[in-house]
């Protein structure tokens, strides 16, 4: 019954996701994250249930207050921050108050993944995108320019031969970035890597790996648009480039773990 207590009570939270903030290319990503906070949750669902009931109710009842006055304000307000953010302690506090802080320490990663699923705020966005999108751009703009296309740059437009192209915010923006932020966050669980070191390394090195996936992303998409027109660049090519932004930053990061392995190697397991 608390089960679908929980579904029922956020349905209509993910059904307006999927209508609005879902169906745009800027926050496209959280459904997979969804999938992948439910995926996290079944692999420990066997250890979940052995776990021994010890209700922690004060806590408990302390995060699924929090947790309601956080959906009923977000939900009544339209602030989709407060809304949708309020899984996080609602979840935490059904653990607690079914079988106590065991259950949290057991799920802690798939609670804390869930954040990459809260919409980030529209002043945020747009003030760490600005500046992302013109050093993309210059940058592209700079290497095409040295490889001998005739590429121009104003902004955030980019000419290319006769054809003018916008960097866009999926292309170089702050939810591209926070979206490969979770990607090698997922990857390092998966590894269960055990060094703070390591796992550090590893989240601050995915910010200028996503800058350069990004890099990439805008060259191809003004490559594909030179060489054949501007509907190829914004047709089948455009979707398939932000495939490319992902398999280029996880090449990127596996490359990245390779070199921390023969570096803990070289310095007697240090980053293991």
């Amino acid at each position: 019954m608390i089960i679908i207590g929980y579904v029922l009570m956020f349905a209509p939270t993910f059904r307006d996701l999927a209508t609005t903030v879902w169906s745009r290319d800027e926050q496209g990503h959280g459904p997979i994250i969804l999938a992948v906070v439910l995926w996290l949750a079944y692999r420990k669902h066997e250890e979940l249930l052995a776990l021994s009931a010890r209700p922690a109710l004060v806590s408990g009842s302390l995060c699924l207050l929090l947790g309601l006055c956080m959906f009923v304000l977000g939900r009544s307000q339209a602030v989709l921050l407060l809304e949708v953010g309020a899984l996080i302690p609602i979840s935490a506090a059904l653990l607690l108050l079914i079988k106590g802080t065991a259950a949290v320490r057991l799920l802690w990663f798939p609670l804390f993944f869930m954040l990459f699923m809260v919409p980030l705020p529209a002043t945020l966005v747009v003030a760490v995108t600005t500046p992302l999108k013109s050093a993309v751009s210059a940058v592209a703009s700079s290497l095409l320019y040295q490889l001998g296309y005739p590429v121009g740059r104003s902004g955030v437009i980019l000419t290319v031969g006769p054809y003018q192209l916008l960097v866009a915010d999926a292309c170089a923006g702050l939810n591209s970035m926070f979206t490969l932020e979770a990607l090698g966050l997922l990857y390092m669980n998966i590894m269960n890597y055990k060094s703070a070191a390591r796992n550090v390394l590893m989240a601050v090195m995915i910010i200028p790996i996503s800058f350069a996936a990004n890099i990439v992303r805008v060259c191809i998409l003004v490559l594909v648009t030179y060489h054949f027109g501007d509907e190829a660049g914004q047709g089948f090519v455009h979707g398939f480039a932000g495939m490319v932004l992902f398999m280029v930053a996880l090449t990127l990061i596996l490359a990245f773990d390779r070199g921390l392995l023969s570096a803990s190697r070289r310095f007697k397991g240090l980053l293991k």
